[in-house]
């Protein structure tokens, strides 16, 4: 009996159950890490003063420092980064280290994706979960390269995250898979 050579042949690798994306932005820290020392100054005029002259004006200065502080703190810690993650069924964006705000979408509310390589924070009026009238929702972080959903409703959903690209060919093969896909066209 002869051996035969074997062929082998290049079986491409499934997709994955679920896909996920993340970007980030660095600068956002430097904000958080002036709100945290904004909310100190606050602490530190509190305990420090002897509130023996002008109490209202110190007191409005320690609740000034320590409510800005703690907005700018919250405010940017939440948008430091973005993970968007595509399952058969949804897309869901969820920002910061708690996942606040969150953003869910079924597949059956998206008509379409698109991949656009520059997303500004400037096109929306700076960083974080942003509404235009004209231009619909957005989760902005960075500067960069990001996406488009065109929802059944008319609106559209925007948001920057890396391979941006890679996550409108899944959602596009995960539109083809829904029944009645083609029906919503």
């Amino acid at each position: 009996m002869r051996d035969h050579p074997r062929i082998e042949r290049s079986v491409p690798d499934p997709e994955p159950e679920i896909w996920t994306g993340r970007a980030s932005n660095r600068l956002q820290w430097v904000l958080a890490i002036a709100g945290a020392a904004c909310t100190a100054l606050g602490v530190a005029l509190a305990v420090g003063s002897t509130w023996t002259s002008g109490v209202a004006a110190l007191l409005m200065a320690v609740i000034g420092c320590v409510a800005v502080g703690l907005l700018v703190l919250f405010g940017t810690l939440a948008f430091v980064h973005v993970e968007m993650t595509v399952d058969r069924h949804a897309l869901e964006v969820r920002c910061g280290h708690m996942g606040v705000p969150r953003r869910r979408i079924t597949l059956d509310e998206v008509l379409g994706a698109e991949f656009v390589p520059s997303v500004t924070p400037c096109q929306w009026g700076g960083w974080g979960y942003r509404w235009r009238p004209e231009k619909g929702t957005a989760v902005i972080v960075r500067r960069g390269e990001g996406l488009v959903l065109t929802l059944d409703d008319g609106r559209y959903f925007t948001v920057t995250v890396d391979d941006a690209e890679a996550a409108v060919d899944v959602i596009r093969r995960r539109l083809l898979e829904q029944p009645g896909y083609r029906a919503r066209l």
